[in-house]
């Protein structure tokens, strides 16, 4: 999988998210250097409007609205990163900055959040996250369209398998950390073609 090489700085305050995502949209909004992004930016202002309403949602404390707001949040963080990890090398950086947004070089030992490698035997993936404490447990999501996500086992190391897959379909992945400090926000979403 290949490295970002800009990586967005993103508030960790849900209402700062929402605030930032729509200006970006609308930096983004006739930006030469980005004429047809991929989603398109009507997804990305539907994903800042579910995201606003599942924010209210939890602030509600409706059930349910936290597991709902972190994955709308996923969503957001990720659109913007998702175009510039798709943008040639060189452009990635100017891309960023052509849309007024900050930015920082990601370091070359920079461990990704989540990682997504094929398994040794046909049907699994080898999934290895950022470590988030001494001391954490790690919930595994998968999915196989980023709209339903199917848990997996939960573990205390920030390394799983996940087998039983189907070969020749890509698989989502995402997982939360939970340390003493609380649950975090999901990583952002990792993709791979299982053999």
């Amino acid at each position: 999988m290949a490295r970002s090489i800009a990586v967005l700085k993103l508030s960790s305050k849900v209402k700062n998210v929402i605030a930032f995502a729509q200006s970006v949209a609308n930096a983004l909004t006739g930006n030469p250097s980005l004429p047809t992004p991929t989603p398109p930016l009507a997804k990305l202002q539907s994903d800042i409007a579910a995201l606003a309403q599942a924010e209210t949602a939890t602030l509600s404390r409706m059930k349910g609205a936290f597991e709902v707001r972190n994955a709308r949040l996923a969503v957001v963080r990720s659109y913007v990163q998702s175009v510039v990890d798709t943008a040639a090398p060189a452009d990635a950086l100017a891309l960023i900055e052509g849309a007024g947004l900050a930015v920082r070089e990601a370091s070359l030992h920079d461990k990704p959040a989540l990682a997504a490698k094929r398994g040794s035997l046909s049907g699994t993936v080898t999934l290895v996250a950022k470590a988030a404490a001494s001391r954490a447990a790690y919930f595994w999501e998968c999915s196989t369209d980023q709209k339903t996500w199917t848990e997996m086992r939960s573990t205390t190391q920030a390394k799983t398998v996940a087998s039983g897959l189907l070969p020749g379909a890509v698989y989502f992945f995402r997982v939360q950390a939970l340390t003493k400090s609380g649950e975090g926000d999901f990583s952002q979403v990792v993709s791979l073609l299982v053999t």
